[in-house]
């Protein structure tokens, strides 16, 4: 009855039942591909690009070409897709993510719907995690798709422009990333469509998919300008902030890692500034630069957040232990850390571009992923992504020992035993891969290993360069592996002789992640293809999900019973409240990734607006149609804003129209005062519109048809480059302080939006102004070149729950008195300070 019930309302369950009716049927069809030749296996695939170019739909041709490219891979690889693999194909193909446990061969199951969705020709991307995967599936796999006769391409970071081109034409391209969303971001700032490399975005398989599309998905690719900036300021708060105490100058909240100046604290920096109010509106920069200075204090540890390597501060990726080099954290946070640490202290950047991978990946017609890891996740893929996860069963049934974890009073006693576990199975040969969340507890433990004479490896950021050689003998006997977190990921563990019989890969956690998928990750490393293995996870009351969650309560039991550190607590209980704490977290994780979403949504819409015509600027042959519209609707505004419908016609300031379209359309004297009365608004529009084009003509006589054209874009270009950077940096900003609108029962988000669409407005405005202006003024010279507004580099921004890099400040349209406070910041009127005549 329960298996009845399972069945009808288990919806993974129906569609394993579905898939495994349709495995069939490409399993019926292997006899009959296994009779054809080499080359008639090949001539397959013109054979269904043919067919698929006749108006054949890919469902039609999946069946034969899965069978194509199982019987390849039996010739080429030597490996035969398992029943499971094909269903794991199939959901993939459909645009779903396959749920598929750690050594079931997801590289292999990938070659089907990849191979399926190259038929079209419209490019195939596999992305991966790192550049060291995608080129080793590349070669590994490339040799299957190449002898059925189609191209692969490898997308690496330090490739020319021409070897880019070169790898997105082929029908697949592996790539990391990283790698796909900065080339998306760098085709959008070329100058020439020849320079792109990009074609339309059509089908992507995403390894690793839950690392890519939820870990990582607040990470904003930024492709950034230097700001130049005064370090003065970082090293001046950075002193400050080493003299205050905790509790009585500021305070610190471990729950939301957030740190603020107390009263007394305020009364120092004032003093210790010698400024009056530290909340002034001259002060903002110094009160940021505070902030930014306890945070790096406070909040940011080294050997946990960053590391210093070769003198500079390099993030540490909080899900993977990697060092992440070339990546910066934003709003001035990596240089105040720079300060604490006495490195040299480099500028802060200005955004030239910027996407996340949520809305990177959003914009494929298809997406589909894989990974090990989830289900947990589900809600959020099926909401932001629109893809459903599929738990595929395994080939072989899972034997592995999953204990109960084991908790202890202390941290000390905690690493005791789990230095007493690993000696013991060491002894008899098993391998033990040991995760910890951090480098500095993998290097804790590491020395407690030395002391106790065992040999291990030690595989976190600081060497990641050897990492798969060490991940890969982590199954031979006697061998100890101790990961940062979940290092290592996407090589598979492979046990070696006589390990089967010492129990199989034994995994220890020494704390539970925030997240239960990590866990789930690192618990997966052992019994792959059904293999014997077993998995603990060590716990102590110090810990800081523990703590996070009321481990107090925990704590003063343990107490009362007169437990040492020796005792641990073996508790499902104690287990169950551990998820349940779990699920909190990524309940609010979910809401955080939601809810920036929202946000950048806002941006997303914008840029999509922006890129599309700006490539319809780079693509055009002649802009004089779309420089006239934006020639009209500056006229029509500067009309608008001086004839008030509301007003009489006599107090109309025509005055101010004329003296505008002197300065930046016509010819002084071309319209007069005169010309304009007693005409409605819009008779006023075409005759200053009709004067407009006959000018332009002029303008043309004077030119060659190439020159003049050329002039258009150069001008066209440039506004729209320099305008698009300043919006980003204005919405950024809005972004900055905009949940303060909580405080006055207004919904921040709906502000955002409201905001957000008015400064959109106001940029196209501005870009329409400063294009009639050039286009109508300015004098052409012979050597005209299009130019890139600023020289840009990428960087990832990891840890971003909020908005990009803050950078300098940009004010437009703001007339400043010689006596007012000046817009930088620093206190000083503005012409003892950036108004100082040069």
């Amino acid at each position: 009855m329960l298996g009845l019930f399972k069945k009808v309302f288990d919806g993974n369950q129906r569609q394993i039942g579905r898939l495994e009716k349709m495995a069939d049927q490409i399993d019926a069809l292997g006899p009959e591909i296994a009779s054809l030749t080499d080359d008639q296996l090949r001539e397959k695939t013109a054979e269904f690009q043919q067919r698929y170019q006749n108006g054949e739909s890919l469902d039609n041709l999946l069946d034969e070409a899965f069978a194509v490219v199982r019987e390849a891979a039996k010739r080429v690889l030597g490996m035969y897709p398992y029943k499971v693999q094909l269903m794991g194909g199939i959901s993939l193909h459909e645009g779903n993510i396959s749920e598929m446990k750690t050594g079931e061969g997801k590289t292999l199951t990938a070659t089907m719907p990849v191979y399926l969705n190259a038929i079209t020709g419209k490019g195939v991307h596999v992305v991966t995690v790192n550049e060291y995967l995608a080129s080793r599936d590349a070669s590994e796999m490339g040799r299957l798709y190449e002898f059925l006769g189609l191209k692969v391409g490898l997308n690496l970071n330090h490739l020319t422009r021409e070897e880019k081109q070169e790898a997105y034409a082929a029908d697949i391209t592996y790539s990391t990333n990283n790698e796909l969303g900065f080339d998306y971001l760098r085709d959008n700032m070329v100058l020439y469509k020849e320079q792109m490399v990009q074609r339309p975005l059509h089908f992507a398989v995403i390894d690793e998919v839950d690392s890519i599309l939820i870990d990582e998905a607040r990470t904003p690719l930024i492709i950034s300008g230097s700001a130049q900036k005064s370090t003065a300021l970082y090293i001046q708060a950075n002193a400050f902030v080493r003299t205050l105490d905790k509790e009585t100058d500021f305070t610190f909240d471990i729950k939301t890692k957030s740190v603020q100046l107390t009263e007394e604290g305020m009364s120092k920096a004032e003093r210790a500034f010698g400024i009056e109010n530290l909340f002034d509106i001259s002060h903002v920069a110094l009160n940021h630069h505070i902030n930014q200075a306890l945070k790096a204090h406070v909040t940011m540890q080294n050997d946990v957040d960053y590391v210093i390597d070769e003198d500079q501060v390099v993030i540490v990726d909080q899900f993977t232990g990697r060092l992440m080099k070339g990546r910066r954290f934003s709003d001035g946070l990596h240089q105040a850390i720079e300060a604490k640490e006495n490195v040299e202290i480099q500028n802060e950047s200005m955004t030239l571009a910027t996407i996340t991978f949520q809305n990177y990946f959003r914009m494929y017609e298809k997406l589909s992923g894989m990974t090990g890891t989830a289900k947990t996740e589900e809600e959020e893929f099926r909401n932001i992504y629109n893809m459903h996860v599929v738990v595929i069963p395994t080939n072989k049934p899972i034997s592995r020992d999953d204990k109960a974890d084991l908790i202890y009073k202390s941290m000390e006693g905690k690493f005791n035993a789990v230095v007493e576990d690993i000696a013991e199975r060491h002894a008899k040969g098993q391998p033990v891969l040991v995760g910890t969340v951090a480098i500095e507890t993998s290097e804790v433990l590491s020395a407690l290993l030395k002391k106790k004479g065992i040999r291990h490896h030690v595989l976190n950021a600081k060497q990641h360069e050897r990492e798969a050689d060490i991940i890969e003998n982590a199954g031979h006997k006697g061998a100890v592996t101790i990961a940062t977190n979940m290092a290592g990921r996407g090589t598979d563990i492979k046990l070696g002789e006589g390990v089967v019989e010492a129990g199989g890969l034994a995994v220890i956690g020494t704390e539970r992640h925030e997240s239960r998928r990590i866990d789930n990750q690192l618990r997966g490393r052992a019994g792959r293809q059904g293999d014997p293995g077993v998995s603990q996870f060590y716990l102590s009351m110090e810990d800081e999900l523990m703590r996070r969650f009321g481990s107090d309560n925990m704590m003063a039991m343990m107490d009362r019973l007169g437990m040492d550190d020796s005792q641990p607590i073996q508790s499902k209980i104690v287990t169950r409240a551990v998820e349940s704490a779990q699920k909190r977290v990524e309940g609010n994780n979910f809401d955080a990734r939601k809810q920036l979403l929202q946000y950048d949504d806002v941006l997303r819409q914008q840029r999509e607006v922006i890129y599309k015509q700006r490539f319809e600027v780079l693509d055009s042959d002649n802009l004089r149609a779309i420089v006239e519209r934006m020639i009209e609707s500056t006229l029509q505004r500067v009309v608008e804003v001086n004839t008030p419908r509301e007003e009489l016609e006599e107090e109309w300031n025509l005055q101010a129209i004329i003296d505008y379209v002197n300065a930046n359309v016509l010819e002084e004297g071309e319209v007069t005062e005169e010309d304009l009365r007693r005409k409605e608004p819009e008779e006023m529009v075409e005759l200053l519109v009709d004067h407009a084009k006959a000018r332009y003509n002029e303008k043309e006589e004077q030119l060659p048809e190439e020159q003049m054209r050329e002039f258009e874009k150069v001008v066209v270009l440039r506004a729209v480059d320099s305008k698009w950077m300043d919006h980003i940096d204005t919405m950024d900003q809005l972004r900055q302080g905009i949940h303060l609108r909580a405080y006055g029962q207004t919904d921040p988000l709906r502000e955002y939006q409201m905001e957000g669409f008015a400064m959109f407005e106001n940029m196209i405005a501005t870009i329409e102004e400063e294009v009639t202006k050039y286009i109508m003024k300015a004098e052409i010279n012979n050597n005209l070149e299009r130019q890139e507004v600023a020289q840009g580099q990428a960087a990832v921004h990891p840890k971003e729950g909020d908005a990009p890099a803050k950078k300098k400040p940009k004010v437009n349209a703001i007339e400043v008195g010689r006596n007012d406070p000046c817009i930088c910041g620093s206190g000083k009127k503005y012409k003892n300070c950036c108004g100082k005549e040069s």
